[in-house]
C-alpha cells in the first residue's frame, strides 16, 4: 500500500497517509514479502511535480489566502480528494496485474453476497473479525464482514453497494469521538441514509486491548437475535466503571479516574507506605 501511496500522492498532487493500528502491529513480528527494486522502479514512473520553485518565476506555496479565494481553494483541495475514488481502484488493479497480489482498493467485501448481518470495520481487527465470520457460517448464521480500505475520501457508493441486502449492520471502531460515539459508524450512516437498516456502533480495542473471537462471538449473536443495543463498549469493566462513579459520587475530589481505576486493578502501587 506504500508503494501505491507514492503513485497516488504524485498523480494528484495531495499528501497520502497509509495507516496502522498502534500497538497492535507496532509491536508484532511478521515475514514481509519485499518487491524487487526493479519491480518498484517500473511500477512507480519518475515523478514530475505538479508544483516548482523557478527562480525566474518567483511564488509562494503555502502562503495564507484570504476570504476573496479561500473557499475555492478547500473546494479544489476537496475536489481533487474525490477524484481518488476514481483513482485509487485504478491504482489497485494495476498493482495487483504488476506484483500478481491484490492490496489496497476502497472496500473489500468478505461473504457478504447473502449475510443478513455484516460487521464494518477497517484495520488489523478484519483478521479476527473473518475468522469469527466463518465460525459462526459452519453455525448457519448468515453472516458477513466488510473492510474500508480507503477511509478518506470516504467511499459512500461502495459501502452502500457492499451492505444494502443486509438487515443490520454492526460498526466495529477503534475510534472514539467522545459525546458523539464512533466515528465510522457515522459515514456508514451517511452512506445509508434513507435505506431502513439498522446500524449499530460497538467501541473496541482501545488502548491496546484485545478483541478476542469469544467477544466477537457473543457480540453477533446479540445482533442476530435483535438484543444489540445501538451503541457498545466492547468487554467494558462495568463493575470498574461504577465503584470510580460512585467515588466520584461521595467525593468531589475523588482524584484522577486513570489513577484509582488502575489502583483497583492493582496495576499502581497504591501509595506511600
Amino acid at each position: 500500500m506504500h508503494i501505491q501511496a507514492f503513485r497516488l500522492a504524485e498523480e494528484l498532487s495531495l499528501p497520502v497517509m497509509v495507516c496502522m493500528d498502534g500497538f497492535i502491529l507496532t509491536h508484532a513480528v511478521e515475514q514481509v514479502d519485499v518487491p524487487s527494486q526493479e519491480q518498484v522502479d517500473a511500477f512507480l514512473p519518475p515523478f514530475e511535480p505538479r508544483q516548482v520553485l523557478d527562480p525566474d518565476d518567483p511564488i509562494s506555496i503555502g502562503a495564507m489566502v484570504g476570504p476573496e479565494a479561500f473557499m475555492e481553494v478547500r473546494y479544489l483541495a476537496h475536489m481533487t480528494q474525490m477524484q481518488a475514488l476514481d483513482l485509487i481502484p485504478e491504482i489497485s488493479r494495476t498493482f495487483e496485474a504488476a506484483f500478481g497480489r491484490g492490496s489496497g482498493g476502497l472496500v473489500r467485501p468478505y461473504r457478504t453476497e447473502d449475510a443478513e448481518t455484516i460487521v464494518v470495520a477497517l484495520g488489523s481487527v478484519l483478521g479476527t473479525i473473518k475468522d469469527t465470520v466463518d465460525e459462526l457460517r459452519v453455525e448457519g448464521e448468515r453472516v458477513g464482514a466488510l473492510c474500508i480500505t480507503t477511509f478518506r475520501p470516504w467511499p459512500s457508493e461502495e459501502v452502500r453497494r457492499a451492505l444494502r441486502g443486509a438487515e443490520r449492520i454492526v460498526v466495529i471502531e477503534k475510534a472514539l469521538a467522545v459525546g458523539i460515539g464512533g466515528v465510522v459508524s457515522l459515514d456508514v450512516r451517511v452512506a445509508l441514509s434513507g435505506m431502513d437498516q439498522a446500524v449499530h456502533t460497538v467501541i473496541a480495542g482501545l488502548g491496546g486491548r484485545p478483541i478476542t473471537t469469544t467477544s466477537l462471538h457473543r457480540l453477533l449473536r446479540s445482533a442476530v437475535v435483535g438484543e444489540l443495543p445501538e451503541v457498545t463498549f466492547l468487554d467494558l469493566d462495568r463493575g470498574l466503571v461504577e465503584r470510580e462513579l460512585a467515588r466520584r459520587g461521595a467525593k468531589r475530589k475523588s482524584g484522577s479516574h486513570a489513577e484509582n481505576m488502575l489502583r483497583d486493578l492493582g496495576a499502581v502501587a497504591a501509595g506511600p507506605v
